[in-house]
């Protein structure tokens, strides 16, 4: 077993490398480079995280649970297209993304954002919180920015390889070919795990960016968090995650001066 463990480790070396991903970050006007762990291409999560997601969907229209408001599914949905529309800045293979989102009734406060742009957005939240549409903006800018970072991507990539090293049966081919082996549930596993801080402070940020330049005022995430804070108890999956609140409004309010000019360009061209 040792031996093929090895074995298994030689592979994930030569198989594992870092991809490079550019993106443009608040302050900047030259790309990012992000080098990130690799061990499963775009297309194959992309694969894995869209059959998870419509597996969602049918077991929520089995509970008959799925866009039973059609009025907030129309507004979350039109705040999802004004975000969308600036996520060019962030990355030009996300244009390429078949973007979608579906609301669940259900008193759970969350949202997510899978790989590829498939988006879940659940009632309680809003309900709970008494979001505004800045604050919907907040939430949606912040999952969306996990998926334009590659963070679902290296979590699964990251869970894969963990599972290829436990079995330690992998070979150079069935690392490819058993690739789709990997259950909805490990899919899902490996997108609610709680995020590194960089990894969250990466989504605070480049997701105020976004919901400024769709023309929504920065100081709405100052009071989505305020509210999370009020219902910490009750915190959404995707935000049970360090930073700590406080450190995340303190985060922010240094941050929202460097985006406003996107925010009154966004503004200007409105009007």
């Amino acid at each position: 077993m040792k031996i093929r463990a090895v074995v298994v480790g030689l592979l994930l070396s030569v198989l594992v490398g870092c991809q490079i991903i550019h993106t443009i970050v608040i302050g900047m006007t030259q790309p990012e480079q992000q080098r990130m762990f690799v061990l499963l291409s775009a297309e194959q999560v992309d694969t894995l995280s869209t059959t998870a997601y419509h597996n969602t969907i049918k077991k929520a229209e089995s509970q008959k649970v799925l866009n039973l408001d059609d009025e907030t599914l129309k507004r979350v949905r039109r705040i999802t297209a004004n975000l969308v529309d600036e996520i060019r800045v962030f990355s030009v293979d996300a244009l390429q993304w078949h973007w979608e989102l579906n609301v669940i009734q259900s008193h759970v406060m969350n949202a997510s954002c899978m790989p590829g742009g498939k988006i879940l957005f659940y009632s309680g939240i809003i309900d709970r919180l008494q979001l505004t549409d800045g604050e919907i903006a907040a939430i949606l800018g912040h999952v969306m920015a996990h998926a334009l970072r590659e963070h679902g991507r290296e979590a699964i990539s990251e869970a894969y390889a963990a599972e290829l090293t436990k079995k330690a049966n992998g070979t150079l081919l069935g690392v490819n070919e058993n690739v789709m082996g990997l259950s909805d549930s490990g899919v899902q596993y490996a997108l609610t795990l709680p995020n590194s801080r960089k990894r969250e402070v990466e989504a605070d940020i480049i997701g105020l960016e976004l919901m400024a330049r769709a023309g929504y005022r920065p100081q709405a995430a100052i009071s989505l968090w305020q509210k999370m804070a009020q219902h910490a108890d009750q915190s959404p999956e995707f935000l049970k995650t360090h930073p700590a609140t406080e450190r995340r409004i303190v985060d922010l309010h240094y941050a929202i001066p460097k985006v406003m000019p996107f925010y009154n360009q966004a503004q200007n061209y409105s009007f």
